[in-house]
Formats: C-alpha cells, sequence, structure tokens
C-alpha cells in the first residue's frame, strides 16, 4: 500500500518548500504534480532563441550576505542556495503615470537611506515623514517575525508582551496604508511614490493593510531584490533536487481527482487513474475553491469551509506579455530594470479601471537584461509586461474575440510604454508571446486565472488570517499552503508558506507520535 507521512499536490513554491522541509526532518514525503516540471508560475519557456521568465519580475527577502533575508534562511536550511545564482536588480523602481493633472515621472533606488534622499529630492519637506514611515515598518516585522514563532498560541505571556513590546503593530492593526500616510502628515507627492509598489499585492491603498504593505515596502527597499540567472524554473529544480536527495519521492504527470476522506478527515488521495496514496497529513498547493468543488464530495465538507470559501473574493488575474527584442538595451535607449505605469496614482481609482479591459492601461514591465547582461543573445533584449484584472472581465469575451482581443491589450501595452518612457520598441519585435487570464487558469487550474489567490482586505485581511489561522482549520489532515495559504501570493510569501505549513504539519504528527 502506497503510506506516506504526508503528501503534498502541486509543484508549486509553497508546494515544493513545504514537501523538502518536510522531507528533511526524515519523513516520508509523497510529492504529486500533474505537469511534467516542477514549479508552477514558477518556469520558464523558450520562443526562437529567447527564454522568457514566466512570472518573477524580482525576488525580495535574499539580502546581501549568507544568513539575511527570510527567502535566503529558507533555501540555505533546504541546501538549495549553493545550487542558485543571483543576479542583483539595480534599482527599485520607476514609476510614471499617464493621465494626472501633473503626471509623475520618478525613479527609485534601493537602500532605506538612498531612498529618503531621492525622495527628498523629488518632494522637498518630505523627509521626516518618509523616515517614520520605514521606523514604522521595521516595527511591524519586528512584531510579525515575533508572531511567526508564536505559531498561533497567544497565551497570557504573549498577548502581555504584544501589549507591552508591540504596541505599534496592535495600534496599526487596524489602518489602512492611506490612513498612515494621512497620520503621517506625508506630502501627496511623496504618497504617490510610496505607492508604486501597490500591484505587486493587487489592493487599493484605501483598503489594503498598512501592516502589508508595511513589511513588503521593508523588504524590498531596505534589502534590495534579485533575480536568479537560470530563471524562477531554476529555482523549481534546485529545490525539488533538494528534496529527492532528502529521500522524497515525486510523481509527474499525475492529477488527483479527489482525496480521501474517512470520519470527516482526509486521509489520502486518488489519481484520475484510480491509483491510491495514503496519509493522514494531505498539503494542497491549489486553490481551496478547486478541492472542495472537485476533490471533496459536498456531504463531507463543513458548512463553515463551504461559506468561507463562497465569501472570498479572488485577487487580481493575470495577463502577461513577452517581447524579444533584435537589438540590446544600449540601441534602445534602456537604462531601467522595472517601470510601474499605471493612469493615475489614485490607487482607488486604478483599481476601479482595472475591472474592464477596455480602461485597464496598468502595466508593470521589466527588462532583465538589465539585472542579467547574459539572459538573451548578444545584441537582443528580453521584455516581460504585466497588467492585472480586478474582474473576472475576460470571461466575456468570446472564442471568436479572443484572439483580437489579447492583441488589442498588447498593442495598446506596446503603444502606451513607448509614448511615457520614450523607447522605441514595435519595429525590434522578432518573437512575442501573450498570456492572458485564460492561460493562467488553464496551466495553473487558479480560479479565473488569477495569480494572486485571494484578495487579502478587510476580514480576510493578513492580520485576520494570521490570528485565526488556526480555527480556520476544519478539516482534520488537509491544510493549504501557496499562494491560497494565509500569507497570499508572491514568491517570497510562498516559499514562506511552504516552510510555515511544513512546520505545523510536523507539529501535528509529534502530538501524536
Amino acid at each position: 500500500m502506497n503510506k506516506y507521512d504526508a503528501i503534498v499536490v502541486g509543484a508549486g513554491n509553497g508546494g515544493l518548500t513545504c514537501a523538502a522541509w518536510l522531507a528533511k526532518e526524515g519523513k516520508k514525503v509523497l510529492l504529486v504534480e500533474r505537469h511534467n516540471l516542477p514549479g508552477g508560475f514558477a518556469t520558464s519557456f523558450r520562443r526562437g532563441r529567447f527564454e522568457f521568465e514566466a512570472s518573477l519580475h524580482e525576488l525580495c527577502g535574499w539580502g546581501k550576505n549568507p544568513g539575511e533575508g527570510s527567502v535566503r534562511e529558507i533555501f540555505e536550511h533546504l541546501g538549495v542556495d549553493k545550487k542558485l545564482e543571483m543576479c542583483d536588480i539595480p534599482a527599485a523602481f520607476r514609476v510614471i503615470t499617464m493621465n494626472d493633472e501633473e503626471n509623475m515621472d520618478v525613479a527609485m533606488p534601493f537602500g532605506v537611506e538612498a531612498f529618503i534622499s531621492k525622495m527628498e529630492e523629488y518632494v522637498p519637506g518630505s523627509r521626516p515623514s518618509v523616515e517614520k514611515f520605514f521606523e514604522l515598518c521595521r516595527d511591524i516585522v519586528k512584531t510579525t517575525s515575533y508572531m511567526g514563532e508564536l505559531d498561533g498560541k497567544f497565551d497570557k505571556d504573549a498577548i502581555k508582551n504584544i501589549l507591552g513590546e508591540h504596541m505599534n503593530f496592535v495600534r496599526l492593526a487596524g489602518y489602512t496604508v492611506n490612513d498612515v500616510f494621512n497620520a503621517l502628515n506625508m506630502p501627496q507627492k511623496a504618497r504617490d511614490i510610496m505607492s508604486a509598489y501597490w500591484s505587486y499585492l493587487g489592493e487599493p491603498l484605501n483598503e489594503m493593510g498598512f501592516i502589508h504593505y508595511a513589511s513588503m515596502v521593508l523588504s524590498y527597499i531596505e534589502g534590495g531584490a534579485v533575480i536568479p540567472k537560470s530563471r524562477s524554473h531554476g529555482m523549481s529544480s534546485a529545490i525539488l533536487d533538494s528534496f529527492e536527495s532528502f529521500g522524497g519521492e515525486v510523481w509527474f504527470n499525475s492529477h488527483v481527482e479527489k482525496l480521501i476522506m474517512y470520519d470527516g478527515a482526509v486521509k489520502g488521495i486518488i489519481l484520475d487513474d484510480g491509483t491510491r496514496a495514503y496519509s493522514d497529513h494531505v498539503v494542497c498547493n491549489c486553490s481551496p475553491h478547486s478541492v472542495f468543488s472537485t476533490m471533496i464530495d459536498k456531504n463531507d465538507l463543513p458548512d463553515a469551509e463551504i461559506k468561507r470559501a463562497n465569501a472570498r473574493e479572488l485577487g487580481g488575474r493575470g495577463f502577461s506579455m513577452f517581447l524579444g527584442l533584435n537589438k540590446s538595451p544600449e540601441e534602445l535607449g534602456i537604462n531601467d530594470h522595472c517601470w510601474f505605469i499605471y493612469s493615475t496614482s489614485d490607487t482607488a481609482k486604478q483599481y476601479e479601471l482595472m475591472k474592464r479591459i477596455e480602461t485597464n492601461d496598468v502595466q508593470a514591465t521589466v527588462c532583465l537584461n538589465m539585472a542579467d547582461a547574459d539572459c538573451s543573445p548578444e545584441g537582443t533584449t528580453v521584455l516581460y509586461f504585466t497588467a492585472l484584472y480586478t474582474e473576472n472581465c475576460w470571461s466575456s469575451v468570446s472564442v471568436k474575440d479572443y484572439v483580437k482581443t489579447k492583441r488589442f491589450v498588447a498593442d495598446r501595452m506596446i503603444s502606451n510604454f513607448e509614448k511615457y518612457t520614450g523607447i522605441k520598441i514595435c519595429d525590434s519585435i522578432e518573437e512575442i508571446e501573450i498570456a492572458t487570464p485564460m492561460t493562467y487558469a488553464r496551466y495553473t487550474n487558479v480560479p479565473q486565472g488569477t495569480i494572486y489567490g485571494y484578495r487579502t482586505a478587510g476580514w480576510d485581511g493578513i492580520v485576520p488570517r494570521i490570528m485565526m489561522e488556526k480555527m480556520d482549520e476544519k478539516i482534520p489532515g488537509l491544510r493549504f499552503t501557496g499562494g491560497f495559504g494565509s500569507m497570499h501570493m508572491g514568491y517570497s510569501a510562498t516559499f514562506a508558506s511552504g516552510m510555515k505549513t511544513a512546520q505545523k504539519t510536523l507539529a501535528d504528527m509529534n502530538k501524536k507520535a
């Protein structure tokens, strides 16, 4: 009988990390993946003479030295860090707005002091409020690290410590990013610049919790960012290699059709060919929507799980365009790695515009050559563009109009990039590939093509998720990891989610031992 200590369904970042962590602890672990390769979103593909990065713009949490950075610590523990060559991202971002009364075009560096000084150049008098912003960010990160160590065990001593040593977290837990900007009296243009990263979380700043945004911004600006020379697929392959070296077993081309249920608890999996594997601990690196709607019979689902899944809102749906250009960055006049190009700096207005194909002009654009000069053949350039849709607007596109619509969006992206950066690329395109929300839904089996899991706003924000995590585990033997876990989408978050899920699973195993 195929009996395992743990079964992990899905070889995305969270599933890979969870499986490798458990295997390193000596557990017998089965990793099941429906594709023939690991990675999910974390992969690459070739068109002509170009290899395109499928999803990773930049990875934060790596730090400058061994032992620094949350992601590097995880990779060091799993023996993955030495298998990868990382390329430093040269600068934080360039942000451009297209339709504001006073259009913005600013470029910001990494490093907190350098960032604050550059902000003061753009917005004289902004230094005190921006310094205070980063002080608060450091306090928040300190507290979230402490809360992570508690693992949901908020006893009297923990609560006393939080109230005594971590009051900024307590005060700000219910505040949005805009609430904090207001409290700091931050000048409007400084707020607009500080808002640039918002699309990486997909929530407007009048709804996004400050705790969530603070952690991400500090990680990027203080620690910088990198990208693996071997693309994100190199990370996936390296973690898989470690997993197998620890004795883990992987089944590729294997689609889980059902979870085995007994007396209300998950006890294993059934593949679409009838193969069964058994375990008291099953971790799913896929959406609860998929699991609850197809893998578990309705009679076996607690009402609370159905209600919570139905109440949650999906995060941004992804659209990406990949360009291989037959000129070098120097020939094209490219000097930046990352551009955020928005219609407006007002994130609430921008969020509304992103609900419809016709009004969504957002793009986060990356030139990989600026971090890795050898990422494409000599004399060429790789650019990739990403947009988010905050409603399921692509579902209304007919089959007949699908190709025309995606080309319409791609053409508009290229036109806006050329207009607002001054860089001409249209006549240099050698290869082009376009991925719509339908592409992501088909390849990764995520509902509506979301690349951000569930929205993290209001009752389903990061703080409520962390506080309620233990109470939310309603089905014994089942956990979720990755982008649909408690920590949200994004590379750093999904690696951390995999680690945390493995640690919780180990704790459950130890209780039974």
